[in-house]
């Protein structure tokens, strides 16, 4: 559960979030609206990379503002683009950095960075430079990267952007066959057309909420 109780955000002279409040409890959750709404801002809330100027954000009851490392430690979050997020010289190295903080045995770190490599068909770049790979492979490197400390929940803030049709489509359905609760930021609504719930952002508040397809033909609705 992640609950935000009258959350607003002010940057500058500019209201970003305006006095939002609602409960995020489902699977699968997408998150759509115009480009400068505050989606991404929400995203950011929802670990506790950004914390609220007023109100307050809780992840199974722990709060952002005092919680921050703990909650990021359930909460992945996968950025737009995968440079901003991969820092090791190799596949392997990046996916074993983000182990280094659970202080695990070296034969369990080991074992979860082959099993993700597996697991999102990265084997054969392991000891590749990840800084020289395709942008799609980049971003697998991320998801795989974040995934490797099993997370409970995963905020993905525009995954596919920066990708083909192809890449996008392949890394929407690995995220679609994550077991833990997604909630996903995008522009491409059809990749969200067999989640829970949809969410609305516009003007930095919530304008719609409810399943997905009836609240995009919405949103869409208001674009004619």
């Amino acid at each position: 559960m992640i609950e935000l109780d009258q959350v607003s955000i002010r940057l500058q002279d500019r209201i970003v979030l305006d006095d939002i409040s609602v409960s995020i409890s489902e699977h699968r959750i997408g998150v759509i609206g115009d480009n400068g709404s505050g989606k991404s801002t929400f995203a950011r809330l929802l670990n506790g990379l950004i914390v609220p100027d007023s109100g307050f954000v809780k992840v199974q009851d722990l709060d952002t503002r005092n919680d921050g490392k703990e909650i990021r430690s359930r909460v992945g979050f996968l950025f737009q683009n995968p440079d901003n997020q991969i820092v090791m010289p190799t596949v392997a190295e990046e996916l074993e950095l983000g182990l280094k903080p659970l202080k695990l045995k070296v034969a369990d770190r080991a074992r979860r960075v082959e099993e993700a490599l597996e697991r999102f068909s990265l084997t054969h770049l392991a000891d590749r430079s990840a800084h020289l790979l395709s942008g799609g492979e980049k971003q697998l490197v991320a998801l795989a990267g974040v995934m490797v400390t099993e997370p409970e929940i995963l905020v993905c803030d525009e995954p596919t952007t920066l990708l083909d049709r192809r890449n996008a489509t392949h890394v929407m359905r690995l995220i679609a066959e994550l077991s833990c609760q997604v909630i996903v930021i995008t522009h491409h609504f059809e990749h969200l057309h067999d989640f829970d719930r949809v969410l609305v952002i516009a003007n930095g508040k919530i304008t719609n909420d409810g399943p997905a397809k009836l609240t995009i033909r919405q949103y869409m609705e208001t674009l004619t």
